[in-house]
């Protein structure tokens, strides 16, 4: 694949660059989880507050999700990726000197717009640079990074904030600014971004064509798929070090648990990755969902220590596996002059559900609801992605041998 300076630009780059990426996404999402735990205690927040930490975030990803997915299949994946990171990333370091809780949260907003516009466009553009038959490894491989992310913000949160305050991982946050400058110099878009027909249509005729004959059931079926898993996600994952120190852990240990249980992220994504060629995306989605379903149970009743990490390293498995596989099975529902668009507001539907999870369970321990009802409510909201993708959704698997056409258009571009 040639830059427009005519250099040879390989996928590894690609890959590379947008992974770095989520992991940056994910460090800031992964360490407003552990801030929320010390400004709980340190600005005396209510948990209907604290709830409002992610779910302002997840309004930020809701509007980000749509904008940038509409335009990246007007001007261009890897334009888009650039300005959504520099967004999040100049919001994240502005962050780290607010003086008010109303301050913090305009921000957060702002971090969300960059993140929720990032993720499906990243996305995208890996899916759109390797051959069809590859496309749901990469694109689950590229989740991985979210994983490293999430371990480096339990990192930061383990030995960097207890001495230097969470105002120094913010700091450490808008970092990614250097790597949006840099993805300037020579990335070029996909081969199917560049060809003229990806160019002949208008944003308000693509997002009608998600809403044709062709692609209404798909659409229905992905947008509840991603309101669920979001809702989820965000709801467990986004309080998990809270619900450690609610638990009656001290900070830096409740720090030190969930870091461990996050260690797991990894091999539930590579795992994840492997399968997905193997025996397929709808069967692997199906069947992680379950199982994180059944593990939300287990840390939601979890009487003792072990039993409690357990859960959480067993949730971490299956749970980053699932919105792995989300991701690929996402992008194999559309053609290369929507597929921007048709991730964009499926993500922008889960965002939905990110933004009611975390503002529900505080509502919840507000209440004094006890945990084991809380998990019950992610255990049933699993099991309802499980179902409609097994009764609505279907394999977008491509044996390599049907992955030819597709892999030669790919080689010559390259």
């Amino acid at each position: 694949m040639e830059s427009k300076s005519g250099k040879k630009v390989s996928f590894r780059r690609i890959f590379v660059i947008s992974g770095f990426s989520w992991i940056f996404d994910a460090m800031d999402v992964g360490l407003i989880s552990f801030i929320a735990a010390a400004l709980i205690i340190e600005w005396n927040l209510t948990p209907q507050e604290a709830g409002l930490l992610g779910s302002v975030n997840a309004i930020g990803m809701f509007i980000g999700a749509i904008v940038a997915g509409s335009l990246a299949d007007r001007i261009g994946r890897n334009k888009i990726l650039m300005y959504t990171v520099l967004l999040f990333s100049l919001a994240s370091g502005l962050s780290a000197f607010a003086t008010t809780f109303s301050i913090f949260l305009i921000l957060r907003f702002f971090i969300g717009l960059g993140l929720g516009g990032e993720l499906p466009v990243a996305s995208t553009l890996v899916a759109e640079n390797v051959p069809e038959h590859k496309r749901g490894r990469m694109v689950v491989l590229l989740e991985s990074f979210w994983a490293v992310g999430w371990i480096i913000s339990a990192v930061i949160a383990y030995f960097i904030m207890p001495i230097w305050g969470w105002r120094s991982a913010l700091i450490i946050g808008a970092l990614p600014a250097i790597l949006a400058i840099y993805m300037r110099k020579g990335l070029p878009d996909s081969p199917q971004f560049r060809s003229a027909s990806s160019k002949n249509t208008t944003i308000l005729s693509n997002i009608k064509t998600l809403w044709s004959g062709k692609y209404a059931k798909e659409t229905s079926m992905l947008w509840v798929l991603w309101f669920f898993v979001m809702f989820s996600y965000h709801g467990m994952f986004l309080w998990l070090p809270s619900v450690m120190v609610l638990k009656g852990f001290t900070l830096i240990k409740s720090f030190g648990y969930v870091l461990l249980m996050t260690l797991t992220q990894l091999p539930g994504f590579f795992s994840a990755a492997w399968l997905v060629e193997k025996i397929g995306r709808k069967f692997v989605l199906i069947t992680y969902l379950f199982l994180a379903a059944v593990s939300a149970i287990i840390f939601g009743n979890a009487a003792s220590l072990p039993m409690l990490i357990a859960g959480g390293m067993a949730l971490s498995f299956f749970y980053l596996g699932v919105t792995g596989v989300t991701y690929a099975y996402t992008t194999d529902h559309y053609d290369s002059k929507i597929r921007a668009t048709g991730a964009g507001f499926a993500n922008a539907a889960g965002r939905i559900g990110a933004i009611i999870g975390p503002l529900l369970v505080g509502v919840l321990i507000a209440n004094k609801v006890p945990f084991n009802i809380i998990f019950i409510m992610f255990f049933v909201a699993c099991c309802i992605a499980a179902l409609t993708v097994l009764f609505f959704g279907k394999e977008t698997r491509v044996k390599e041998t049907q992955g030819i056409e597709e892999d030669i258009v790919v080689k010559e571009a390259l």
